[in-house]
């Protein structure tokens, strides 16, 4: 027995003696990272040492795909959840994958609700969205299923102080499982605190493959950036000394606008992985779009509107001619690529946003998509105007003529067009109440009153 990797093997006797405790299922978020693919790598170990009637509780294996991953990582994360789930079947191991919902989708929030991008230090409404709440979703989802379960985390001391401290904040001494912050039912085991950066690759590295049969080498030639193929990284060889200073770095959505500069996705494109830059390029201009005045409302989406220090109106979610010059660039961007970036079921969602938003026409959306790619999509031919476009512009003159807002007009015409159906008109008061009361509509009314 190797003892540089003695804590390893305490490790998954640990892993053996809670698993044995009790009948409670076992949940794994899995990233495809250096740490859940340890800590898969240290489950399968132990599951494959026991005897075949000791396997007597589920494993879930679960990825968050957030739908903006690096496409290589995306494509990585897939293929090895897959192979998860097909080695662990005799195990009761289940691999799934799960993704935001529609209506919160990176491309939901900022084409079809115009959201202004993450921005550093307290702007970052995608994280929540886009993996917190599907990992909570079907984790509750778990415990009502099976009454409690137990959370296996991957997460490090070594890692960063801000880890570290987070970690010893929920530890209770002498105690293995300690409850979850926020999910009742639900219990965190955190196997690997006490693991350093150093040992972490040198254990991934020692074999070739993981159980699940994906290889170690590629995963760090990820890592460095590389755009290596399996095989050919498999072939390769990584140098011993380049580990703990090269191969620490983490995956992250190709489209993050919360550091200047995503240095996992330079690395890719240094080391040779050209089909990225596009999408760098994009991603850069989308930064330089969310600080461009012009691009943006001076209201918040509920109507607010709010004076920064300097007296100047502060800024709200994107324009919809931003909007619809953003999902422009990006169905160009998909074309040039050849990678899916945004999916049908989101342009579908955005589609009935902008409905809501006052597309009188009904047919901003799929129009736009006509003109950039040349295609109709599937439900182009039911999108039917609430007024054909010589109305909509008699609508435009006479809210030009008489100094009314077209924007008031729109929304108010889609209310009644949404509950036309509905005998009683308490549902239309209330929208229209809501409509009416926008600080918007008042702002420079109460300015002279006060």
């Amino acid at each position: 027995m190797n003892n540089k990797f003695q804590a390893f093997y305490d490790i998954i006797e640990e892993m053996k003696y809670v698993y044995l405790h009790d009948t409670r299922p076992w949940m794994i978020g899995f990233s495809g990272g250096k740490d859940s693919t340890l800590l898969c790598m240290l489950l399968f170990e132990m599951l494959n040492g026991l005897l075949p009637d000791q396997l007597h509780k589920q494993v879930y294996i679960v990825t968050s795909d957030t739908m903006v991953e690096n496409p290589i990582v995306r494509t990585y994360m897939h293929k090895a959840s897959k192979q998860i789930g097909d080695a662990g079947k005799h195990l009761n191991v289940v691999s799934d994958i799960i993704y935001p919902e529609m209506e919160d989708t990176f491309w939901s929030r900022v084409i079809g609700l115009g959201y202004p991008t993450p921005e550093p230090p307290g702007f970052r409404w995608c994280t929540d969205r886009l993996k917190i709440h599907p990992m909570t979703k079907y984790t509750i989802n778990k415990t009502k299923c099976n009454g409690e379960i137990i959370l296996l985390l991957g997460v490090r001391k070594a890692e960063s102080s801000y880890r570290a401290n987070n970690i010893r904040n929920r530890e209770i001494e002498g105690k293995i499982l300690v409850p979850h912050s926020a999910i009742e039912h639900a219990y965190v085991y955190n196997p690997l605190t006490e693991i350093p950066n150093e040992v972490v690759w040198e254990y991934l590295l020692k074999d070739a493959f993981t159980p699940w049969g994906t290889s170690t080498k590629y995963l760090f030639s990820l890592y460095q950036g590389e755009n290596l193929g399996e095989e050919k990284s498999v072939l390769g060889e990584i140098k011993k000394e380049d580990i703990p200073i090269t191969g620490n770095s983490r995956f992250g959505c190709w489209i993050c606008t919360m550091v200047k500069e995503d240095k996992s996705l330079k690395n890719f494109i240094d080391h040779g992985a050209t089909k990225l830059k596009p999408l760098r390029d994009f991603r850069n201009w989308l930064l330089m779009m969310r600080s461009l005045p012009s691009a943006r409302e001076n209201k918040r989406r509920n109507g607010a509107v709010y004076q920064k220090k300097d007296g100047a109106l502060g800024q709200g979610p994107f324009t919809m001619e931003s909007r619809m010059t953003i999902l422009r660039k990006l169905l160009l961007l998909q074309e040039e690529t050849g990678m899916e970036l945004i999916t049908q079921e989101e342009l579908r969602c955005i589609d009935r946003m902008w409905e809501k938003d006052g597309d009188l026409s009904r047919r901003a959306l799929v129009d736009l998509y006509y003109e950039t790619t040349g295609k109709r999509l599937p439900w182009d031919t039911y999108k039917v105007p609430i007024y054909d476009e010589s109305v909509i512009k008699e609508i435009q003159s006479l809210c030009e003529e008489f100094d009314v807002e077209f924007e008031l007009i729109s929304k108010l015409i889609v209310e009644i067009e949404n509950n036309k159906s509905f005998a009683r008109s308490m549902k239309l008061n209330k929208a229209f109440d809501k409509i009416m009361n926008q600080g918007w509509l008042h702002y420079y009314a109460i300015q002279e009153g006060i």
